[in-house]
């Protein structure tokens, strides 16, 4: 699993130019590729430098930890990293994505094919329902395509938890995904206008690609990408004779009762788009509240901010200009 993570942060600083060149939904502020590689680079991380992971009990056992792991218990810390440094639509997914596939995982020592399957399928509905308006031909697409591919190689081999499985499965799992990244294409009417794969999709192919490598000890595949619209490092970047976006993108965490919660997100639905809202751990606190992550597009910052402070005291408050390239660092409020 660090292996894993360590590659895709990796790999997608090395793919982050051409996924921002190619980046058009939900907004082409072209920056899905530096998101997704800083929340990945946050997950890694936490895992190869435990005192950095918001967990402090995760950095406890880290220190001292001899023999086996718990993989679900080390994904879940490096989820709940990712999900509190969490950038943009892209990395909030992924972020979501590796909390929800931590879970089937949990108290298992080695991945199988049934294992896979079961985390695959947990991150893809957890994801598709952190969206208040999810759309396919994006990277849900993309998450969906794989935990299927996986599920019907597990079935197939009748639950079969072999080595050998497990690399039919995530082989099974890598193809898919790359299919359904072709198929983004024709999906969104802005994609096929630009003549684009969705930026987020390739972005998770690699992801998922990198996991293979890192489970069967193999090299990446380097021609995986080769014919993509849009990919080819001779291709401008799409935003160049587009119109700036207007608007903000709000990001915070905060912690709410499942009522709060729910009011918060109508409320953002009323007010913008992209609306992700998804639990950061499973823990409740002595109030009966949960720890989201909130990120929302808004023409402007104030009443967003406003409403999410008279719900709770939000933590992380972060505010980017949409028609600007964003500042690595964060612009905190």
């Amino acid at each position: 699993m660090k292996r894993w993570l360590g590659n895709a942060e990796t790999v997608l600083g090395n793919h982050s130019d051409r996924l921002n060149a190619i980046n058009i939904f939900p907004v082409a502020d072209g920056d899905t590729g530096t998101n997704l590689y800083l929340t990945v680079r946050a997950a890694s991380q936490a895992l190869h430098s435990p005192a950095m992971s918001p967990d402090p009990a995760f950095a406890a056992r880290s220190a001292g930890i001899a023999g086996q792991q718990d993989v679900g218990a080390i994904l879940a810390s490096a989820g709940q990293a990712a999900m509190e440094q969490a950038r943009g639509n892209s990395g909030t997914l992924f972020a979501v994505f590796l909390c929800a596939a931590a879970e089937p995982l949990a108290g298992h020592t080695r991945l199988s094919s049934p294992l896979l399957a079961a985390a695959l399928n947990r991150a893809q509905i957890r994801a598709w329902s952190a969206l208040s308006d999810p759309v396919p031909g994006t990277m849900l697409s993309v998450m969906e395509a794989a935990a299927r591919a996986a599920a019907e190689v597990d079935a197939e081999q009748n639950g079969d938890d072999s080595n050998h499985v497990l690399g039919l499965a995530l082989d099974a799992a890598v193809e898919a995904a790359l299919e359904a990244v072709v198929r983004t294409e024709d999906q969104l009417a802005a994609l096929h206008e630009a003549h684009v794969v969705d930026a987020g999709g390739v972005g998770m192919l690699l992801i998922l690609d990198c996991l293979r490598s890192a489970v069967l000890g193999e090299e990446l595949q380097g021609d995986m990408l080769d014919g993509l619209h849009g990919y080819n490092v001779q291709d401008p970047h799409i935003h160049t004779d587009m119109p700036d976006d207007d608007g903000v993108e709000v990001m915070c965490t905060i912690s709410l009762s499942p009522l709060d919660a729910a009011t918060l997100r109508q409320r953002l639905d009323e007010m913008g788009e992209s609306v992700i809202m998804s639990q950061v751990g499973g823990t409740i606190d002595a109030d009966g509240k949960y720890r989201w992550r909130v990120h929302v597009h808004v023409p402007a910052p104030e009443p967003a901010v406003a409403l999410i402070g008279s719900l709770g005291e939000p933590t992380d408050i972060s505010v980017s200009q949409l028609a600007l390239p964003r500042d690595p660092a964060g612009h905190e409020h």
